[in-house]
């Protein structure tokens, strides 16, 4: 029986967030480095939930963020993501689904627990992450579905999945079945801490034209390219030949190809509450357009418009139909 045809496939990390507010002080008496991912191992993950006090938890991970994202945006979505057969893995899978995502990664009957994501907010909406990986680790190649991939038009990865080692296996297996069959594969940096880890192999997956798309925000561009200056990395970044989406905060955004830049200004907001998953929607939107056949400038438009919604709450999984909200705001999906 054929796989039915998606639009976007994600894969990544299937990681249940928990989201709590805390001061400043909090992270400098927990050794935590404002604003970066950490990786951390399950005792210290129990220790620091224990220190955090009233939490919000919700499904959560980078590329689902952004698939979640997509599929609220009237967008068909597959995801690939491994979780333990535990509470938080039932959860995230129901979630998931719930949100209109194809989602049949089967479940670790052993080993780890599903993966966590500790999430601190300060009150300037910054957030500090501490993932504990989990069963994500043992996302491998056998988990990848070559129909599925076949099926989908963009398939989209986080840049934490050159963590754990099989995850990244996973991916360039992926990639060369999603180019095989003449689709296109995206590539979100998601951190620049990320970026410092794994440098040279982002830069060999662009240079080498393994990713088509890349998703970054001006400091992941700035770590890939080892400048302090911004617009030196733009540069750098549009030799490559392949077509980037960078996110400015406030700054709105610039979608650079060899041949062009558009820079877009953000969407207003009334309030910052918790920038997390800020970049997941602006990918998520962003892709959106791009799929249904928008040109770049509304691509870029329907980011930020995503991005906007995601920031004004807490979670990165939006309140609202996106596509209903597109269309109040001018920007109907295509059908």
């Amino acid at each position: 029986m054929p796989v039915e045809k998606f639009e976007v496939l994600g894969l990544g990390n299937a990681i249940v967030d928990v989201i709590a507010r805390t001061e400043e002080d909090f992270l400098v008496s927990h050794g935590l480095a404002k604003g970066a991912m950490m990786l951390i191992d399950e005792p210290s993950a129990h220790r620091l939930y224990d220190a955090m006090g009233a939490a919000t938890i919700i499904s959560g991970g980078s590329a689902a963020n952004t698939i979640v994202g997509l599929a609220s945006l009237g967008i068909r979505t597959s995801f690939v993501g491994k979780l333990r057969d535990d509470e938080a893995g039932q959860s995230f899978a129901h979630d998931i689904r719930k949100s209109g995502v194809h989602f049949d990664t089967p479940f670790a009957k052993e080993g780890p627990s599903t993966a966590r994501c500790l999430i601190l907010v300060t009150p300037d909406g910054e957030r500090t992450m501490n993932t504990y990986l989990g069963a994500c680790q043992n996302l491998g190649p056998d988990d990848i579905n070559e129909d599925l991939v076949r099926n989908s038009a963009i398939l989209y990865f986080e840049g934490y999945l050159w963590d754990p080692p099989a995850a990244k296996i996973a991916f360039k297996k992926a990639a060369a079945i999603s180019h095989a069959a003449g689709n296109k594969v995206a590539l979100t940096l998601s951190d620049s801490f990320c970026v410092d880890r794994y440098r040279e192999e982002f830069l060999e997956l662009i240079r080498q034209k393994t990713v088509d798309i890349v998703f970054a925000n001006q400091h992941e561009l700035k770590a890939l390219y080892q400048t302090a200056d911004f617009d030196t990395a733009v540069k750098a970044f549009r030799t490559e030949g392949v077509l980037g989406a960078i996110t400015r905060s406030e700054e709105g955004c610039l979608i650079v190809t060899r041949d062009e830049t558009l820079a877009l200004p953000a969407s207003p907001i009334e309030k910052l509450v918790d920038t997390t998953g800020a970049g997941d929607l602006f990918a998520a939107g962003f892709l959106a357009g791009l799929v249904r056949g928008c040109d770049l400038r509304d691509a870029g438009r329907l980011g930020g418009l995503a991005a906007a919604e995601i920031i004004q709450h807490y979670g990165a999984r939006p309140n609202v139909n996106l596509a209903d909200h597109a269309a109040e705001n001018g920007l109907a999906i295509p059908a």
